[in-house]
């Protein structure tokens, strides 16, 4: 589907899609943290950030080109498993069990924005589709484990700040992640 006002088109990705999935979350990991993160927490943050091939299996997650270029701009989705982050790689958090409409609170998962493209609308629009599509299935309300890179973008479209954590350590690093949600 295109949005013709802001040139960007927009579809659920593929697994044929994964190596530029990960490409552009590796460029935004690396460039959007800077102003928030040390390097050393960049480096850590790779290990709680990246790609969960699960969601790209359960249909949740979209990948948004910029139509003028053709260029891979943005990618992210929901899940309605119970994983608030995090990519393949295990974690003490990673957890595949379905959450019940009605009563759970659907995940908005792994939103990435190609740095050339930030500050184009990608942001919302995945979280968009991704509302929308939770919304469809009954869910009744959202959340999401944000960086402190994301939280402007969501605190602007109607996310709460729900507590305040930091992932599990990694090279004896913990990053900060935000539990954000929203009432659909």
């Amino acid at each position: 589907m295109q949005t013709e006002a802001s040139g960007l088109t927009h579809r659920l990705a593929k697994e044929a899609d994964l190596p530029a999935l990960r490409e552009v979350m590796e460029l935004a990991i690396s460039e959007l943290q800077k102003p928030y993160l040390s390097p050393a927490e960049i480096e850590a943050s790779r290990g709680s950030m990246g790609v969960d091939t699960q969601l790209v299996k359960d249909g949740t997650y979209f990948m948004v080109t910029d139509v003028a270029s053709g260029r891979l701009a943005g990618c992210g989705g929901w899940s309605r498993r119970a994983t608030l982050y995090g990519g393949d790689h295990s974690t003490p958090l990673r957890d595949e069990n379905l959450l019940v409409p009605g009563r759970d609170a659907a995940r908005v998962r792994a939103m990435y924005t190609h740095p050339d493209f930030t500050r184009r609308g990608i942001g919302r629009l995945i979280l968009s589709l991704g509302e929308a599509a939770a919304k469809a299935e009954g869910f009744l309300s959202v959340e999401l484990g944000a960086t402190v890179a994301g939280i402007p973008l969501y605190k602007a479209c109607g996310y709460q700040v729900i507590e305040e954590t930091l992932a599990p350590p990694v090279n004896g690093l913990r990053i900060p992640v935000v539990r954000m949600g929203k009432a659909l």
